[in-house]
């Protein structure tokens, strides 16, 4: 039988490669599932729901044939904090939200839009949420009692400092044993997950020895039932919406981000091609569907969507038997995962806040010595010290100030004369001088585009040239790439001042973006329609026909070829 679409070419043969990738990404997902849930502050369980409803959801409706979705670490800080400050039934509430915001934004077709998003604005912010993880699981990883849990950094390690005396060598035991299977398993058996690993041989090992002595998950949040979640609709009410809108669009914008960057990475692996907008949507349906059997907000996991590929997978099938993987896990090992301790949980989030952090790229764009790398740390130290939203916002704005300083400096304004000495008589910028300068004609230059960054650098350019007021101005705006309505107004406003004494504007070689600018606001019909060339010898052509002749008698400037005839008063 033989599918089309995201199915071509399905087989037997790829539906048992998807089985066996599935299985194993379902595997790997168990455990991160319950500690990612732990970290943002609901229970264990939680994080299964969500692996299981947003893993089948996201594989059988978005725009990736390998995605594997599920909870990740990118949302721990966001879910932890609206957990502290809202509580549990708003952050459903929150998620169902970003789930209709994932959902409009496919249908606009906005996928494209977060594609902008500055990669040192990514870096960092991913950087500072690694940093959160990592430094949330110390506790865990000590055993240390009395701590409170607090919203933002500092607070968090103050608490840590302060309890440090109650640290627990049983936990830290348990916790070192994960780590060093996780480690071993890693390098020399590649194949297996070590997190699995790791995850079993410390939960026997505490259990057999350090039993009452650790923590588990059964102790701290009561059993696991081994049953499917409830079907539950959050009571939405008008005054929650408007209160919880903005952490929903920070959900939505990160749920975004994470799943098109995890299919952008699925695309490199692979060769194939992601539907960016489809993938909201399908980003979209699931987020809505898990608040309603009480799981937390989910996206693309770009590790587990790796590891789905390098185990084979060939279709959205294998995503889907990830989720029923885990689905039977849950009904038929329940009751075993409640003896897992939490300090085995806390090596598993620094393993993956560790992968996350992308240190690598962070030090080599913090090298470079950049605007781009201000924008990096600042994004970084913010998501650490302040939250994600505000690190973000602060992040893109000043992106959006350094692009336009940048850009402004790329408008370059020149006169420029014809080069005699070329045989196609070129115009260039070192031939005009104070003794070789048309006193009636100027030629001007732009090149770069021509927008409300860059509109003072014309004015001013212009001003400091004129100083001779021309008879005839010709611009040469082959060069401009793009002009803004206020571009358009500066040059509109000097082609009027111009005008006003009696100058007459020529432009040549204007591209059609700005062209249709300029009809559309009636610079064009202003200037006039035989006043625009499409070369600028045309330009000059024009101009020498209509320059004022007594004044070329005597002129010894000889800008152009027709200046000598002209100066001894010899008619055209």
């Amino acid at each position: 039988m033989k599918w089309t679409g995201r199915y071509e070419g399905y087989r037997a043969s790829s539906f048992r490669k998807d089985i066996v990738s599935g299985l194993i990404v379902g595997i790997i997902a168990i455990p991160l599932g319950m500690a990612f849930a732990i970290a943002s502050g609901v229970k264990p369980e939680y994080g299964i729901y969500t692996t299981i409803i947003a893993g089948i959801l996201i594989s059988l409706l978005g725009g990736s044939r390998y995605q594997i979705g599920g909870p990740t670490g990118a949302f721990i800080p966001i879910l932890f904090a609206i957990v502290l400050q809202y509580g549990y039934e708003n952050l459903l509430i929150a998620g169902f939200m970003a789930g209709i915001i994932l959902v409009i934004m496919g249908v606009l077709r906005l996928g494209a839009l977060i594609k902008f998003i500055p990669r040192p604005v990514t870096i960092g912010f991913t950087a500072g949420i690694a940093v959160i993880i990592f430094s949330g699981q110390i506790v865990q990883f000590l055993g240390l009692t009395g701590t409170v849990k607090h919203e933002h950094f500092l607070p968090n390690m103050k608490e840590i400092a302060t309890h440090l005396s109650t640290f627990n060598a049983y936990s830290v035991a348990t916790a070192a044993i994960c780590l060093a299977a996780m480690l071993l398993t890693s390098k020399y058996l590649p194949k297996i997950p070590g997190s699995l690993v790791g995850l079993i041989a410390s939960s026997i090992i505490a259990t057999l020895f350090f039993k009452g002595h650790v923590a588990t998950i059964g102790s701290s949040f009561g059993a696991i039932p081994s049953s499917l979640p409830h079907f539950h609709f959050p009571d939405m009410t008008w005054d929650r919406v408007q209160t919880l809108l903005r952490p929903a669009l920070v959900i939505a914008m990160l749920g975004g981000i994470e799943s098109l960057l995890s299919a952008v990475v699925a695309d490199g692996m692979t060769g194939a091609r992601h539907n960016s907008n489809r993938e909201l949507v399908g980003q979209g349906i699931a987020n809505m569907a898990v608040p309603l059997f009480g799981g937390i907000p989910a996206t693309g996991a770009i590790a587990r969507t790796a590891t789905n590929i390098k185990n084979g997978a060939t279709s959205p099938i294998s995503g889907v038997v990830h989720g029923v993987a885990v689905l039977l896990i849950l009904l038929l090992f329940a009751p075993f995962a409640s003896e897992i301790p939490l300090a085995s949980m806390a090596p598993i989030l620094m393993m993956v806040a560790w992968n996350m952090s992308e240190r690598k790229e962070f030090m080599h764009v913090l090298r470079t010595k950049t605007s781009d790398s201000i924008v990096l740390l600042i994004t970084f130290l913010l998501t650490v010290f302040t939250d994600l939203t505000t690190s973000v916002e602060v992040g893109l704005v000043l992106s959006v100030i350094l692009f336009v300083k940048r850009m402004s400096e790329l408008l370059t304004v020149t006169k420029v004369l014809p080069d005699s000495a070329d045989k196609r008589e070129k115009v260039r910028a070192h031939i005009v001088s104070e003794s070789h300068d048309c006193p009636q004609i100027s030629i001007t230059t732009l090149d770069g585009p021509l927008f409300f960054g860059t509109a003072h650098r014309l004015e001013k350019a212009i001003r400091d040239t004129f100083r001779l007021r021309p008879h005839l101005w010709i611009i040469r705006m082959s060069k401009v790439t793009y002009m803004d309505m206020t571009g358009e107004a500066k040059l509109a406003s000097l082609a009027t001042d111009f005008g006003k004494h009696g100058g007459i504007v020529l432009i040549s070689g204007i591209q059609p973006q700005a062209m249709e600018v300029v009809k559309k606001t009636g610079l064009h019909a202003l200037i006039g329609d035989d006043r625009f060339f499409a070369h600028t010898g045309d330009a000059i052509d024009y101009a020498l026909r209509h320059l004022e002749s007594a004044k070329c008698i005597g002129c010894q400037h000889f800008a152009f070829r027709e200046c000598q005839a002209l100066s001894k008063g010899n008619a055209q």
